[in-house]
């Protein structure tokens, strides 16, 4: 499985995306996270599902951005030649791949600003090649397992959270996914991106990194449900008896 967040904010954009890669009994590292960076030109492509479709997918969109980057000038450009690649890719495998017992999967959030861009985009796109923007109606979206760590986001992020709490939050995010899924795991890739700068900031935090803060998020949680207003509770704590209290 995968962990893979996007957000867009009014700042600019966070991506998190964890790197385990489960294969039947096997588990390896693999970065799920692909960068472009060319003058006025900035995006990431976060992808969760079959590796190999996402390998050939982005080997086949990578040397066409290269060789012709000048010709998007705006993000949706550039995800829509993403998609015309990974529909390239389904001509060619997916049956194969069916009749083999494996379902053609590959979704993406794909996240950046090209120089026509009024603002920074974001955009959730699915193996079919059809794609959604993200904006301020729902300023996340999360691929692979998105159960557990989407309520701390729900009740927290709004298109005015600042990057640094939009960051930590994700971390809390990714984290309680971790803990409660054995099939997301460290490190975790995390890209943040400044309005405008058209520069991304990188970097690749391992577990030891981070061990304080786990640990530290796991006790405010312990000590804060003590403090909870417990009236509601006392109509219900009353049919106990002593013994059961």
């Amino acid at each position: 499985m995968t962990y893979c967040l996007g957000i867009k904010l009014k700042e600019g954009l966070v991506a998190i995306a964890d790197t385990r890669l489960t294969s039947g009994t096997e588990t390896t590292v693999g970065k799920k996270l692909f960068v472009h960076q060319q003058g006025r030109h900035v995006m990431f492509i976060m992808t969760s599902g079959l590796r190999s479709v996402r390998d050939k997918a982005l080997t086949y969109f990578r040397e066409v951005i290269e060789e012709n980057d000048g010709q998007y000038n705006k993000m949706y450009k550039a995800v829509n030649a993403f998609a015309t690649q990974l529909r390239r890719v389904a001509a060619e495998d997916k049956q194969a791949l069916e009749s083999s017992g494996f379902r053609f999967n590959l979704n993406a959030i794909v996240g950046g600003q090209f120089e026509d861009d009024e603002e920074h985009k974001l955009f959730m796109l699915y193996p079919e090649g059809n794609w959604v923007e993200i904006g301020e109606g729902a300023p996340f979206v999360i691929i692979g397992n998105s159960g557990y760590g989407k309520p701390i986001l729900d009740r927290t992020i709004t298109p005015d959270t600042s990057l640094k709490i939009a960051l930590k939050t994700g971390f809390l995010s990714f984290d309680s996914t971790r803990v409660s899924a054995n099939d997301v795991e460290f490190p975790i890739d995390v890209i943040l991106y400044n309005k405008g700068s058209y520069k991304f900031a990188e970097q690749r935090f391992m577990k030891e990194d981070v061990a304080n803060v786990s640990e530290n998020w796991g006790k405010a949680l312990r000590e804060n449900i003590k403090h909870i207003p417990e009236d509601w509770m006392n109509n219900v704590l009353n049919q106990l008896t002593p013994s059961q209290k």
